[in-house]
């Protein structure tokens, strides 16, 4: 077992941040509570700063979009309707990573999860935390290698032989590189991810376990291969959360630590990523010397910041289940924020809740740092949470049976590809953004 520091405090906001020899308190860069950007790296502020930005466009004020609230039912049963037909009986799993993981099962659920825990003998009641470890080590890398393909790159799957696209395709594929040990450091033991192994990682191995070719492109192949690069070395750097020798699956023991009653918070699992793995990503902005990771301008906000963190949550909401699985009762899902990106944001999109000024709009390429992009992330985050309300009232079904986690699974990603599909040949968003890699 690797070492893991003591817990450093109750639980609200990452604690560790006791002086050490180098004053870093076992963080790569940390954030205290006091710190101008802590409040910045919350499901809160995404919430609230996205509500801000709906309230500056509603009111007229944007020379970007439109807003038409009005078309939240037929929203909502249109996303209502999709949760029947592919959730019968509502039982509707969490939205996360572990969804892909299920793809190529010819039309079935494949549980490549159960299989593999089977076959390294880890699924009995005490394997339950090392299972966990596992989980989180297979999370983390597959999370930040999820951003768009782009529509040419295909998977063949070993296991179905189905030619697998987008999210499964890139989910499937990551699952395999971990199976054969492509994160793990340990000879032996190749179901780990281990930071001394992630720094190690290089664009052409990414594109020999992708199966990249000449006529297989995958978008941001170097975004995706500096992501795990640079995500080894903070883990390493960061003994508070992922110890020594650094291992992602430590986070485990971190959050366990910090529990109450076997119970941890969700929005503390989001703000511990946030600060944990915030020197991941690539430097954008910035704010008393923090990088803020996901976050971008705009002005109807007081400071002219509105942060996202996509795909920090999206990590979030995967590791529930892993967490859960080892005993641990996540709660406070509410803190949680829908997630603005193609799919769910491609329906509202689509269903004109947001309209935008210019009609050229659609027709153009757009990059993540345009004022109309980050207008769109925005209202598709405030308009997820109605949504979500009117599905709920359409289903009979309170917010606490039906976290948004449920909605957005049941749900909104899957109307919003469905939607694509019968608008476009190929089911694309209805507008293209190009990607690096780092946030779609």
């Amino acid at each position: 077992m690797n070492e893991i520091p003591e817990a450093g405090g109750p639980q609200g906001s990452p604690s560790a941040f006791t002086n050490d020899a180098d004053g870093r308190g076992g963080w790569a860069c940390p954030v205290p509570p006091d710190h101008p950007a802590a409040a910045l790296l919350t499901g809160l502020a995404v919430r609230t700063r996205c509500a801000a930005v709906t309230d500056h466009v509603a009111a007229g004020a944007s020379e970007l979009f439109t807003w038409h609230p009005e078309r939240i039912p037929a929203v909502a049963d249109y996303v209502a309707t999709t949760i029947r037909e592919r959730y019968p009986d509502l039982n509707v799993p969490y939205h996360s990573r572990w969804r892909h993981f299920e793809s190529g099962g010819h039309g079935e659920r494949l549980d490549r999860w159960q299989i593999l825990c089977e076959r390294g003998g880890l699924s009995g009641e005490a394997d339950r935390e090392e299972r966990a470890r596992i989980g989180i080590d297979l999370v983390i890398p597959s999370v930040l290698l999820d951003a768009g393909a782009g529509p040419d790159w295909r998977y063949r799957d070993p296991a179905s032989d189905l030619l697998l696209t987008r999210s499964e395709g890139l989910g499937v594929a990551s699952f395999d590189l971990f199976a054969r040990g492509g994160f793990s450091a340990q000879p032996g033991q190749p179901l780990r991810s281990d930071a001394e192994r992630l720094m190690r990682i290089d664009a052409p191995s990414i594109a020999t376990a992708f199966q990249v070719a000449q006529h297989n492109r995958l978008v941001g192949l170097d975004g995706r291969a500096g992501l795990l690069r640079r995500l080894g070395e903070v883990a390493q750097a960061t003994p508070a959360v992922f110890g020594t020798p650094a291992r992602l699956g430590n986070l485990y023991d971190y959050l366990k630590a910090h529990a109450v009653d076997g119970r941890i918070e969700a929005g503390f699992v989001l703000t511990t990523l946030l600060v944990a793995l915030g020197p991941v990503w690539p430097g954008r902005v910035s704010l008393g010397g923090i990088s803020l990771g996901d976050c971008w301008p705009h002005p109807a906000c007081a400071d002219g910041l509105v942060p996202f963190h996509k795909l920090t949550q999206w990590l979030t909401y995967s590791l529930l289940e892993p967490l859960e699985d080892a005993g641990l009762a996540v709660t406070g899902l509410e803190a949680l924020t829908g997630l603005p990106e193609y799919r769910n944001g491609g329906l509202l999109f689509d269903f004109e809740l947001m309209v935008p000024r210019d009609p050229g709009f659609a027709a153009l390429a757009h990059t993540v740092d345009e004022p109309v992009i980050v207008e769109w992330r925005a209202l598709t985050v405030t308009g997820l949470d109605l949504v979500a309300a009117s599905v709920r009232e359409a289903l009979g079904l309170s917010a606490a049976a039906f976290p948004l986690a449920r909605v957005l699974e049941g749900g909104t990603w899957a109307a919003g590809r469905r939607i694509a599909a019968k608008r476009r040949p190929g089911g694309p968003p209805p507008f293209v953004i190009n990607s690096d890699g780092t946030v779609f």
